[in-house]
């Protein structure tokens, strides 16, 4: 079929929850997943975060809740970089920085908030989330942009990220080092290779899922079923 285009964490995670979802949102583009109530709200509240740290604009008031703890965002040294884009190129087989729309990037993968301290050979990775349990936490996307950070600040030795859930004010801690910038590639590999296989061949088989039961915009195929009372 194809090669395929540069990957972030939520179009693999999109293919490894079923690759025919996958390739209707993001391939053919032929169904548009509607936004929801919870993207809206998660879209509104990283834009009042941002605006807050970056501009020092006041947070709207039903954002209220989530400032003190951006207050000791904001208390840390170093320099503060909001919405931080980077991309990542392979060349000769090794990793290389580059610009989020290089023509050749390979991964793209966006920070909520990046503290670089270069005095301590130190930075900081946060991303915000509006669940309202941190159960299920994913921490895959903090070693992805670890390892671009590593990529692109190669002074930097320690990266100390973590998952800020403002409406449950809980915090998970993930730190890493320059030692093990690039783990998390080696476990994505699989899914990587199979995303890579589905471009070449053009098959796209479905996966059934958890959103399969009615949550799934894809409704032409044999695992969906309408919500359960509905």
């Amino acid at each position: 079929m194809s090669k395929p285009p540069a990957w972030s964490y939520s179009s693999i995670t999109l293919f490894d929850q079923c690759p025919k979802k996958y390739y209707h949102l993001r391939v053919a583009k032929d169904i548009k997943e509607p936004d929801s109530e919870a993207m809206l709200y998660g879209t509104a509240v990283h834009t009042a975060a941002e605006e807050y740290v970056r501009d020092g604009k006041p947070i709207p008031e039903q954002f209220k809740y989530m400032e003190p703890l951006l207050q000791k965002l904001i208390k840390i040294g170093g320099e503060k970089i909001c919405e931080s884009k980077m991309g990542i190129k392979k060349v000769d087989g090794r990793f290389a920085p580059c610009d989020f729309f290089d023509k050749d990037v390979w991964y793209r993968g966006i920070a909520d908030l990046l503290i670089i301290d270069r005095n301590k050979k130190e930075a900081r990775v946060i991303d915000y989330k509006t669940g309202k349990s941190s159960r299920y936490a994913d921490p895959k996307q903090l070693a992805l942009m670890a390892a671009c950070v590593f990529v692109h600040y190669p002074e930097i030795e320690f990266v100390r990220s973590g998952l800020l859930f403002v409406v449950c004010k809980d915090f998970i801690p993930v730190d890493f080092t320059v030692h093990n910038k690039f783990d998390i590639f080696a476990k994505l590999d699989s899914v990587l290779v199979s995303r890579e296989t589905a471009y070449e061949t053009g098959v796209f088989n479905p996966k059934q899922n958890f959103t399969c039961r009615g949550w799934c915009p894809v409704v032409n195929c044999s695992h969906w079923e309408p919500k359960r009372g509905s």
